[in-house]
């Protein structure tokens, strides 16, 4: 389950001036939707977008946000994409709106329909109205019942015939994969890619080295493992990798349980160790900071966020900052 974003009163109560503001800046991993109690629609998104930092484009992922409640249930998620491509458009008419918002589209579509999902990628292509670049089958799984997964249709989901044959059809159509699972799936992933040299694959969440359940209090452990597994998938040039995520309370930090939200300067001294490691294996042609937001924002503002980016790779030279905060983002989702 998603955890509702913090009130913007109590993230108000840590508040910092923009680090280096003309930076341009892709965000490739942002969600809209609407639930009760928890929304994050297009005025929402704005008011992070325009907080500080210069962010000239972003990335929608699926969220199984609006889908159609009728029909077949392999076409509902098709009005994810008619539902975040209207945004788009809207985004577009608005005068005061500079970013080009939702500028590529990942959406849902179950590749365990093997060589069926043409049917649901080409639909998807129509409906984004040029912006649909890809998909994510979110495949998060663990054997603890205390760890929440997302979309989770079992164990080895991407080891399976009917998914790999549903993959040989999305690699086909030159669309991007997104990847989401957990840390000891991470083998899965490094078989994926190099089955499928040629396709473009993007791993969410720098690979969600787990902190809660059974992996609680063995943080260390939990990394030889996680930076065991991020060298092998790195190894392979077709795989792309998101730099963020680790404000999700899966990942054991107790941010959102401050009194206080945690500033830039600690969240970067927290989580460099990992983003920095990333960022060696992968190589900043493969790397690319980003928000998660709404879904980070349980546990900081996204003015804070990105200073913690800015902060960690203080000493990198421009063309490399270029490259993690919008370079590499609009390469692989050919923005």
């Amino acid at each position: 389950m998603v955890m509702a974003a913090a009130p913007e009163d109590w993230l108000q109560l840590t508040t910092e001036e923009t680090i280096d503001p003309d930076l341009p800046i892709c965000d490739p991993h942002h969600h809209l939707w609407e639930r009760p109690g928890n929304n994050y629609m297009l005025d929402d998104l704005l008011r992070d977008l325009t907080s500080g930092h210069n962010i000239v484009s972003t990335v929608f992922l699926e969220c199984s946000s609006m889908y159609r409640e009728d029909g077949p249930e392999h076409l509902k998620p098709l009005g994810e994409t008619e539902f975040v491509a209207a945004v788009a458009e809207e985004a577009a008419s608005r005068s005061d709106v500079t970013a080009n918002v939702n500028a590529a589209i990942a959406s849902h579509a179950d590749l365990t329909l093997g060589a069926a999902v043409q049917e649901v990628l080409e639909a998807h292509i129509e409906l984004g109205k040029g912006r649909f670049r890809g998909i994510r089958h979110g495949t998060s799984h663990d054997p603890s019942p205390v760890i929440p997964a997302y979309r989770d249709s079992g164990a080895g989901v991407l080891m399976t015939p009917e998914f790999r044959e549903g993959f040989a059809v999305l690699q086909k159509m030159d669309l991007t994969f997104d990847a989401w699972m957990y840390h000891p799936q991470l083998p899965e992933l490094v078989d994926l890619a190099r089955s499928f040299p040629d396709a473009r694959i993007i791993l969410d969440h720098i690979g969600a080295p787990l902190g809660i359940g059974p992996y609680e209090g063995r943080r260390a452990e939990v990394m030889e493992v996680w930076k065991q597994s991020i060298a092998e998938v790195a190894q392979n040039e077709n795989v792309f990798v998101k730099v963020g995520g680790c404000g999700m309370p899966n990942y054991g930090n107790d941010w959102h349980e401050r009194e206080t939200p945690i500033g830039s300067v600690e969240l970067a001294e927290a989580t460099a160790p990992y983003y920095l490691y990333v960022i060696e294996q992968f190589g900043v042609e493969r790397c690319m900071f980003e928000s998660n937001f709404p879904v980070d924002k349980v546990s900081y503002s996204y003015n804070v966020m990105w200073n913690s980016f800015k902060r960690i790779v203080a000493d990198f030279s421009d063309s490399e900052k270029a490259a993690l905060f919008h370079d590499t983002a609009v390469k692989a989702y050919r923005i």
